[in-house]
């Protein structure tokens, strides 16, 4: 070994916690398409059909104020060429998917209402969803925003979400792009409560660990910068245990509260800005999304004022999708237009030059630009973005780039199209799918034992389930005895159910389930706890799973006359097929 292999390996052994860290905390894009917009509506106006209702309302507006794309050139500011290259998908994506992501608002939308107001309110909302999904006309993306953790609102927000998921829940399954909006939050501590409120969700309406996930609104100061000058932003992202998909900015709370005057709040104001900024560079490897808000000129009455209005949106949506931020909120149907009108002719307007860049990258061949791998990513997104909205079609971007979905995947650092969130699809290709940070919180909440854990993750990607659950046999039949120590720390003793809203803890009580709870034999059981721990010095651990009190007891009677050595090679066997039940239940194989 020469002397620069020797300072290698000792560099790699002294940064190998801080290198696991780096790729446990910023993950990278999470490959999964990015919303434009952020459809809100009042609880109460929601219906099931609303999302066909917007996109008749916004044809009939664009019939009325421009109905060729040269009055949209006028109409927006637009080059004549662009409209004209935009204008008939506008129409397309209007007519077929007018709406990207809606949300059901019970918070500022929907404002304060009597408490059997709202629950009503939440049953109907969530029951004209179902209507909805049943129908195949929900758009793709859909959740609702509740009321806030403030203490004024807090049980009134937990109590709306409760009802929502249990009343949509408990006719069908829930949407796997589903997500909830916690919104006006000022603290980490708010965050790590909604953590704990998700995890009692899934566990009250018999949902799978980690289903629910939400977004963090970003409308207070506190959530930017906390009381020590520290920007709280990024742990907040960190603190949601990998269920954070996005942060909102909110324009007009976060503008109030910086004591801005009415009339100069603004998404454009310096203090909006500089609050974004934050955002985005917290939010920046960690497969968060971000969004803009929304501004509150809304394109309706005469055609002067439709015009005004649209002109003010569609500068801003390009001021936002010039900056980094491919998403904001639209608030009337009338935005609907000149929303993708403005998003189709930055990426018509942007597509020759990032298509040119990219061939010439990938052939090596002379563009004018000295591009590195990093701005290929970049130039490799942009072109996907382009796609995914709409604003060109897939066939075309391969026909200029003669690079097929797969190698832009691969350039723009995508991991694939996530199907991490749908508990219908494949284990093998939730595992492949899923962020590895948030993959390794789901494997080590199966079996807390870094080297299996560790080993999953590397088996990546898996042909298969059965390479999958072939390789996490595999890598299980290895645990050491203080691999052993380690994951017992976990597991209660058998009989007694565990506490808590964590997966562990649920797994473990579904998994004791069928072991008799009366009196007898938990005084049985308690005895024969007391009198393994005092030979072995450890808890009795059983894979439990379908066994019976009595089937229990007996393995714990015969296993009392094991050797030392041969009762830690049974509790290694237990614990492996323990971790085996839990990896197959928690992908829902």
């Amino acid at each position: 070994m020469t002397h620069l292999q020797e300072l290698t390996g000792a560099l790699d052994r002294r940064l190998a916690d801080a290198d696991e860290r780096l790729a446990r905390i910023y993950p990278g894009d999470r490959g999964v398409r990015q919303p434009v917009h952020t459809v809100y509506v009042p609880a109460d106006a929601f219906h099931a059909d609303l999302v066909a209702q917007w996109g008749r309302q916004a044809l009939q507006v664009l019939d009325s104020h421009a109905s060729t794309g040269v009055e949209m050139a006028e109409a927006l500011g637009l080059s004549p060429v662009t409209a004209a290259a935009v204008y008939d998908r506008v129409l397309d994506k209007l007519t077929d998917e007018p709406v990207e992501d809606l949300r059901i608002d019970f918070e500022d939308g929907y404002g304060p209402r009597p408490d059997d107001e709202e629950d009503a309110a939440a049953a109907a909302a969530a029951q004209a969803l179902r209507t909805a999904l049943d129908k195949g006309v929900a758009p793709p993306y859909v959740g609702i925003r509740f009321k806030s953790f403030e203490h004024e609102t807090r049980a009134r927000g937990v109590r709306t979400l409760d009802r929502f998921v249990g009343e949509l829940t408990g006719s069908g399954p829930l949407p796997s792009a589903f997500v909830v909006t916690l919104p006006k939050v000022t603290s980490v501590d708010q965050v790590e409560a909604m953590v704990l409120v998700c995890e009692h969700l899934e566990e009250s309406h018999a949902l799978a660990p980690g289903s629910l996930r939400f977004e963090l609104q970003v409308e207070t100061p506190q959530s930017v910068l906390g009381p020590d000058g520290t920007a709280l932003v990024a742990p907040m992202i960190h603190a949601s245990a990998g269920r954070c998909t996005g942060l909102h900015f909110g324009t007009y709370d976060y503008s109030a509260s910086c004591g801005i005057a009415a009339a100069y709040q603004s998404m454009e104001h310096p203090a909006a800005d500089y609050a974004k900024a934050v955002m985005q560079a917290a939010a920046a490897g960690t497969g968060v999304h971000l969004s803009d808000g929304s501004t509150n000129v809304l394109p309706a009455g005469d055609h002067a004022a439709v015009l005004a209005g649209w002109r003010l949106h569609s500068r801003l949506v390009r001021r936002s999708l010039g900056r980094g931020y491919y998403q904001g909120w639209d608030l009337h149907p009338a935005q609907l237009p000149s929303r993708f009108a403005a998003t189709f002719a930055f990426y018509a307007e942007g597509l020759p030059q990032a298509v040119e860049r990219l061939r010439a990258y990938v052939q090596h061949t002379a563009s004018g630009f000295m591009d590195e791998p990093a701005t290929a990513a970049a130039l490799a997104g942009f072109v996907l973005r382009a796609v995914e909205c709409g604003a060109v079609s897939e066939q075309t971007v391969r026909e200029q780039t003669t690079l097929a979905r797969s190698r832009l995947d691969r350039l723009a650092r995508r991991p694939g199209v996530s199907t991490a969130a749908d508990p219908a699809a494949p284990a093998s290709a939730q595992v492949n799918a899923a962020p590895e940070s948030e993959l390794r919180h789901f494997l080590t909440a199966c079996c807390d034992v870094p080297a299996w854990v560790d080993a999953v993750v590397a088996g990546r990607p898996y042909a298969g389930n059965e390479a999958l659950f072939t390789a996490a046999d595999s890598a299980a039949r290895g645990f050491t005895a203080g691999d052993v120590d380690r994951a017992l720390a976990a597991h209660p003793r058998i009989g007694e159910k565990a506490a808590g809203a964590s997966p562990q803890a649920r797994w473990s009580r579904a998994e004791q389930s069928t072991v008799s709870t009366d009196a007898s034999s938990a005084t049985l059981m308690a005895e024969v706890n007391r009198r393994y721990e005092a030979r072995f010095g450890r808890v009795f651990l059983i894979c439990a799973s379908e066994l019976s009190a009595e089937q229990v007891l007996a393995a714990a009677q015969d296993r009392m006359t094991n050797s030392d050595a041969t009762e830690a090679a049974v509790v290694a066997e237990e614990l492996r097929k323990i971790a085996l039940v839990r990896l197959r239940k928690g992908l829902r194989t």
